[in-house]
């Protein structure tokens, strides 16, 4: 089993959203590292941290999983859509996707601050990067384990 952080902005997809729908595909992404590892590398049931971005407190929110193997996101190929890619076919699709379920909401956000203050117990935490912009990262299991322990 691995572990995830996806990033959406609350505005756009929040864990409340996640709840109510109980399973959601994660489409929209267009960095290939991040399409990398939804398409590569991972798998279902991998847990993943639930974070929002772009908010007053930016932070870990909840708890959520990979419900499915990678396909192509359909965004790509839908003119009326915002992440509709022209060079994309259905022969030769480039952005790929994973549904993600609701597991739970934390009982407090993590935030970012908090996650940095902590730093020291989080080694080579790619969130934690300055200039980070990935919306899709990996997460060892000690970092999963001691964010949990945080809550």
């Amino acid at each position: 089993m691995r572990y995830w952080l996806m990033k959406s902005e609350p505005e756009e997809f929040s864990i409340d959203d996640l709840k109510r729908v109980k399973r959601e595909p994660w489409s929209g992404v267009r960095n290939y590292q991040a399409r990398n590892y939804m398409m590569k590398d991972m798998k279902v049931g991998d847990g993943i941290f639930f974070y929002h971005s772009n908010t007053a407190i930016p932070g870990i929110s909840g708890l959520a999983e990979v419900a499915c193997d990678s396909y192509p996101d359909p965004t790509q190929f839908n003119k009326k859509s915002d992440y509709y890619d022209p060079a994309s076919t259905l022969e030769n699709p480039r952005w790929w996707l994973v549904d993600v379920s609701f597991k739970r909401k934390l009982k407090r956000v993590i935030s970012l601050d908090e996650l940095k203050l902590q730093a020291e117990h989080l080694e080579n935490f790619i969130l934690l990067n300055r200039g980070n912009r990935l919306s899709v990262l990996p997460v060892t299991a000690p970092q999963w384990k001691f964010i949990l322990s945080l809550e």
